[in-house]
């Protein structure tokens, strides 16, 4: 159980609000968040970062790009590190300074470019050779100086899941770690472009230290090459991927701490005296986070007991893309002693990966009873659809005794308003 998600006098708690208050107030299914434990994973982040010199968070909006989110962590000091127009849009909605913020991202089109540059946001990650010629191209049609910073793909297998790794050399994912020497020799000559830095990010959901340091290593190695050659580094983006618990009950995958994470980076960069950036999204957003469902049927087939849920996979797509586990928290604190059986604890999409938990030890659900699948802050709402024709779902802050609606349910109206027929019908 997280600790800012408790049980008080046998209910489920977001901080001090009832789960069932919210419930009565906005349906279900909503995602609900704690401005508590958004503070708490972002400080606890930043304190392990202490004595590493120069070192900037950039939130990485992916995870959860939430306008009340974002903003609750831009004032604890927090840039955003953004893959689209439209997140770097949301983030300077929520009051992060063009200059704390850095643009990722492997598809970056001409228009996404243009306006980042207009914007004077910090850098643009670069991911490919063709992309920095458009970027000068740009840069040079809008007479201004593009920073620039190149991704580096370092040819290391982050040992998550295969859909999260991002630099291994069949990866889409940066510039290949050998050609970087000659490819930062050609920009620096450019007049449009200043090379600030190296970036790489090598996964994400990574819960082994030694996928890090091998890839710091990697950069170490690469930084001194280039320092050799009169080509010196002074800023290193080393993006972002440290994992979460989500099974509580499991020993397995267990991750490192923020404060075992910073002791990497302090042994194999420590004496680089580069400004260091770090873009943390899920760290600090997953366990802030619950999706609150209410049990619809509970269906005996021949060799399963279902459990028939309102949220589904568009709703929280982790466990259908990725066999994701959520735990899952019944609102009523069950008794020790009461019974359990084993269930698939289902959505209602018509397809047959609409499973949240195959198989899941649970005690007894019933119809009408509400059920929260934990640890759905990050990769939640900001990866929902509308499939089926579903609403999107609310979004809850909470803090203290208080909540609010941060993101509202549309109106069937409102989501048929995008659409039109053409003449001939």
């Amino acid at each position: 159980m997280r600790k800012f998600f408790t049980y008080r006098n046998g209910i489920l708690h977001a901080e001090s609000v009832s789960i069932p208050n919210i419930a009565e107030s906005v349906g279900t299914p909503f995602y609900c968040y704690t401005t508590a434990a958004l503070e708490h994973y972002y400080n606890f982040f930043q304190s392990a970062l202490k004595g590493l010199g120069e070192v900037c968070i950039h939130y990485a909006l992916k995870a959860n790009a939430n306008i009340a989110v974002v903003r609750t962590l831009a004032n604890l000091g927090a840039g955003a590190d953004v893959v689209s127009e439209g997140e770097l849009r949301l983030a300077l909605a929520a009051g992060i300074s063009p200059q704390q913020i850095v643009f990722s991202g492997v598809g970056k089109t001409p228009e996404e470019i243009a306006f980042a540059l207009q914007t004077g946001i910090l850098q643009l990650n670069v991911e490919s050779e063709a992309e920095l010629w458009t970027i000068h191209r740009i840069a040079t049609t809008l007479n201004t100086v593009a920073s620039v910073s190149f991704r580096v793909n370092l040819d290391i297998d982050a040992k998550t899941h295969h859909k999260m790794t991002t630099s291994r050399k069949e990866d889409k994912f940066g510039i290949e770690w050998r050609k970087i020497p000659s490819l930062l020799q050609s920009a620096i000559s450019l007049p449009h472009l200043k090379v600030v830095g190296l970036t790489t990010h090598i996964g994400s959901q990574i819960t082994n230290l030694q996928s890090f340091r091998k890839s710091f290593m990697r950069m170490r190695d690469l930084i001194t090459q280039l320092n050799a050659s009169g080509l010196p580094i002074r800023r290193l983006d080393l993006g972002g991927g440290l994992g979460v618990l989500y099974d509580p009950d499991s020993a397995a995958d267990l991750p490192p701490s923020p404060t075992a994470y910073a002791a990497v980076i302090r042994e194999t960069l420590g004496d680089c005296h580069c400004q260091i950036l770090l873009e943390p999204g899920r760290f600090i957003v997953a366990n802030a986070g619950l999706l609150v469902t209410r049990v619809l049927y509970v269906k005996e087939g021949s060799n399963k007991i279902f459990v028939i849920v309102d949220a589904a996979m568009n709703d929280l797509i982790r466990p259908s893309l990725y066999g994701a586990f959520h735990a899952i928290l019944p609102i009523t604190e069950p008794r020790l002693d009461m019974s359990r059986q084993t269930v698939d604890v289902v959505g209602p999409i018509c397809e047959t990966s609409d499973v949240f938990a195959p198989q899941r030890s649970l005690t007894p659900a019933f119809p009408g009873e509400l059920l929260a699948l934990d640890g759905a802050g990050a990769y939640g709402a900001t990866m929902a659809s509308t499939y089926n024709l579903r609403r999107l779902v609310p979004e809850i802050l909470v803090k203290g005794d208080k909540f609010s609606i941060i993101r509202r349910r549309p109106s069937y109206k409102e989501m048929f308003a995008l659409e039109s027929l053409p003449p001939w019908l």
